[in-house]
C-alpha cells in the first residue's frame, strides 16, 4: 500500500467552463503516487498539478466522491468544494429517458457500461470500423484487438452492445446488410457530449496578445448595455417562437437550451447563467445529421443583441443545407463577406497574417481575418473575430467563426455592424479594395450568394 507524503493535499471542484466535469488540484511532494492513484479512478492529467474527470454520462460528481473515499483510505487529504459538494448530493435523472423502468443505479449501471464502450474506443481497444444512422440513433460495427467484433447502437451514455460476432468480415456484412446505403466508413463525428469532454480533457491555450489597442471611448448614447442576461435570453425565445422550423431543448442540467432546426443540421446552444464575459452562445453547422461539424461561431455574454439577432436571423434566411455547407476561404468570399464594410467607410489593414477593418472615426469595434487561422489543420481556431468595448468601455465582447463559416451568415453579421457603427457625423465614406492577394487562402470556391435587404 503506497504511503502518501504527510504535506500531500487534493481539491476536487468542478471544472469551470465545463459541465458536470471534475478537477483534480495537486499540492505537495508525492505527486507521482497520487497522480497514479486518480487515474485508477478516471482522471487524466490537464498539467503538472492537475488532473480532470470528464466522461460522457455526466456521473463525474458520482464516481468523483468515491474516489474521495478510497484516496482517504490511503491516507491522502482530500477537499470537496461546496459546489461539487452540492453536485454530489443533488438528486438527478435524465429527462425522457428511453428505459424509465430503470432505478437510478441500474440508470448509472447503464450509463457505466456506456462509459466503458467509450473509453475503449478512444484507447483503440475497440476499433470501429464504420457506423450508419438508423432513422432513430447512430449505430456502429467495431471489433476488439482481444475480443469478438461488436454492433453498437445509440450515443453518449445510452450507446449498448447490440450483437456479438465471430469476426469483422461477418459483423461488416451483416452491418452493410441492415443499414445499406447509410454507412459510412469510420467512426461516427463526435457528438456535442463527447466534444465537451475532449475539450474538458485539453489544457487551455495561453491567453493570446491582442493585436492592436483598442480606444476606450464609448460608442455613443444610442449603445445600450448588451450584456444584459434578459436580453440575449429574449432573443432566444424570440426566435425559436417566430422561426417554426426551428424546436428549443433543455439540457439535462437546465442551464443550457438548444435551439434545433428541424434539419438537424443546424443548432444553436445557449448557456443561461454563463460568467460575465465566457461564451454564451455557440452556434454549430453539419454536412448531415450524422455528418461531421462543418463550422461553428461563438459568441460571449456581452455580445450586443442586435449583433447576436443578426446572426440567429441570418441562420433562418434561407435553406439550412446551403448555409450548413459553409463558405471555402477564397479572395471573393472573404470581399463578399465583408462587402458591407467597405462601402460604410471602414479602413483595413494588413498585418502579418491578418486583415482587419476598423469601424470609422476609430470607434471600438473592428473585425478580423486570420490567414494563419483558416489554413491551418485545426479547426477550431477562429478564422474570423469580431469585438469591441461594451458600453461602459470595461467589458470587451467578442464573437468568433471557424474557417469555413457561410460567407452570407458573415455578410449579415458585417451589415449589422455597418449600420450599428456607422460613421461619425463629418467623416465621409469611401469604398476601399479588399488586399486579398497578400494574404495565403485556399483554392477558389463557388462565390457567396448576394445578400439583399
Amino acid at each position: 500500500m503506497p504511503h502518501p507524503e504527510a504535506d500531500l493535499h487534493i481539491r476536487l471542484d468542478l471544472l469551470h467552463g465545463r459541465p458536470s466535469a471534475v478537477s483534480a488540484t495537486i499540492t505537495g511532494t508525492a505527486t507521482h503516487t497520487v497522480r497514479a492513484l486518480l487515474a485508477l479512478h478516471g482522471f487524466e492529467p490537464l498539467d503538472d498539478t492537475t488532473m480532470v474527470m470528464a466522461r460522457i454520462d455526466r456521473e463525474e460528481a458520482y464516481y468523483a466522491d468515491q474516489a474521495a473515499h478510497a484516496l482517504r483510505a490511503e491516507g491522502v487529504a482530500v477537499d470537496i468544494t461546496p459546489r461539487l459538494r452540492e453536485e454530489i448530493t443533488t438528486e438527478w435523472t435524465w429527462a425522457n429517458y428511453p428505459m424509465h423502468w430503470c432505478t437510478r443505479e441500474e440508470i448509472r449501471e447503464v450509463s457505466g457500461d456506456a462509459q466503458k464502450i467509450y473509453d475503449d474506443i478512444r484507447s483503440g481497444r475497440l476499433i470501429i470500423h464504420a457506423h450508419a444512422y438508423d432513422g432513430w440513433t447512430t449505430v456502429a460495427v467495431g471489433t476488439y484487438r482481444d475480443g469478438p467484433s461488436v454492433h453498437l447502437h445509440g450515443e453518449n451514455h445510452l450507446r449498448v452492445e447490440a450483437g456479438q460476432y465471430g469476426g469483422p468480415l461477418a459483423a461488416i456484412a451483416e452491418f452493410e446488410r441492415l443499414y445499406g446505403d447509410t454507412v459510412r466508413p469510420g467512426p461516427a463525428p463526435a457528438t456535442d457530449t463527447e466534444r465537451e469532454a475532449e475539450q474538458a480533457r485539453t489544457p487551455p491555450d495561453p491567453e493570446p496578445e491582442a493585436n492592436v489597442q483598442l480606444p476606450t471611448t464609448t460608442a455613443g448614447p444610442a449603445e445600450t448595455e448588451a450584456a444584459e442576461a434578459e436580453g440575449h435570453e429574449a432573443l432566444l425565445n424570440d426566435f425559436v417562437e417566430s422561426h417554426g422550423a426551428w424546436e428549443k431543448w433543455r439540457t439535462w442540467s437546465d442551464n443550457t437550451t438548444h435551439a434545433v432546426h428541424e434539419s438537424l443540421v443546424l443548432r444553436a446552444e445557449f448557456v443561461h447563467e454563463a460568467d460575465p464575459g465566457d461564451t454564451q452562445w455557440k452556434i454549430a453547422a453539419y454536412e448531415s445529421p450524422v455528418g461531421q461539424r462543418r463550422w461553428h461561431a461563438t459568441a460571449n455574454t456581452t455580445v450586443p443583441v442586435e449583433i447576436m439577432q443578426a446572426l440567429l436571423d441570418s441562420l433562418a434566411s434561407a435553406d439550412a443545407t446551403e448555409i450548413a455547407a459553409g463558405s471555402q476561404i477564397s479572395e471573393a468570399n472573404i470581399a463578399e463577406a465583408t462587402r458591407p464594410l467597405a462601402d460604410a467607410g471602414w479602413k483595413h489593414t494588413i498585418d502579418g497574417r491578418s486583415i482587419r477593418w476598423q469601424a470609422p472615426g476609430d470607434r471600438p469595434v473592428s473585425v478580423q481575418f486570420d490567414a494563419f487561422a483558416a489554413n491551418t489543420q485545426q479547426p477550431d481556431l477562429p478564422a474570423w473575430t469580431v469585438w469591441g468595448d461594451s458600453n461602459s468601455g470595461s467589458q470587451r465582447w467578442t464573437l468568433h467563426f471557424s474557417t469555413h463559416a457561410a460567407a452570407a451568415v458573415l455578410q449579415d453579421v458585417t451589415f449589422e455592424l455597418a449600420g450599428r457603427y456607422a460613421k461619425p457625423c463629418g467623416v465621409s465614406a469611401t469604398r476601399q479594395s479588399h488586399p486579398l492577394s497578400a494574404l495565403p487562402t485556399s483554392p477558389a470556391h463557388t462565390p457567396a450568394r448576394p445578400r439583399t435587404r
